[in-house]
C-alpha cells in the first residue's frame, strides 16, 4: 500500500461499517465521478462503480474524456446519486487515485462483479481510496466513524 492510499479491500477491512454504507449507496447507479481537465477545470461524469473482490472499478469508453483525465492526472472524486432534494438514504463520497488496468485477472474480476455486461472495447480503471465520508439527513443510521481517515486528516 502506498502511504495514505488503500485499495477498496484495505479500506473495507479498516472500516467495514463505513465501507458497507458506501457500497450500498454506490450499488444504485449512477454515481458521479469528478475528474480534472488539463486546464484545471473540474468535470463530472455519470458512472456505474463496481465493487468486487476487494477492488473498486469503473469501465468506460476508450475515448472518454474522463479516461483521459484519469490517465493524465489520476485524481478523482466519487459521489453516489441521491434520489431527491431531501438526500434520502444519505450520501457517500470518496476521493483517491485511479490506475488504468491492463491485468487480465483483474479485468475478469471486474467483469464478473459488474451488474451489467461491459463491452469488450471498454477500458478499466481501479479506484484507490485516500478519503471516504458519509452524511445523512435524519432518515438513515450512519456508521461510525463517518469519515476515513478521521476528521483531522
Amino acid at each position: 500500500m502506498r502511504h495514505g492510499v488503500s485499495t477498496w479491500g484495505q479500506f473495507e477491512a479498516a472500516h467495514p461499517a463505513l465501507a458497507a454504507f458506501g457500497a450500498e449507496r454506490l450499488s444504485r447507479p449512477p454515481a458521479y465521478l469528478g475528474t480534472v481537465r488539463s486546464d484545471g477545470v473540474p468535470r463530472v461524469h455519470p458512472v456505474t462503480p463496481i465493487i468486487g473482490s476487494g477492488h473498486l472499478f469503473v469501465f468506460m469508453e476508450p475515448t472518454s474524456p474522463k479516461g483521459r483525465d484519469l490517465r493524465e492526472r489520476g485524481a478523482y472524486a466519487l459521489h453516489n446519486a441521491v434520489p431527491d432534494n431531501d438526500g434520502t438514504g444519505g450520501e457517500f463520497y470518496l476521493s483517491g487515485t485511479a490506475t488504468l488496468i491492463d491485468d487480465e485477472d483483474l479485468h475478469e474480476v471486474a467483469v464478473r462483479s459488474a451488474g451489467y455486461s461491459p463491452a469488450e472495447r471498454y477500458i478499466l480503471f481501479e479506484l484507490d481510496v485516500i478519503k471516504a465520508a458519509c452524511n445523512g439527513y435524519g432518515d438513515v443510521a450512519l456508521p461510525s466513524p463517518t469519515r476515513w481517515p478521521g476528521s483531522g486528516s
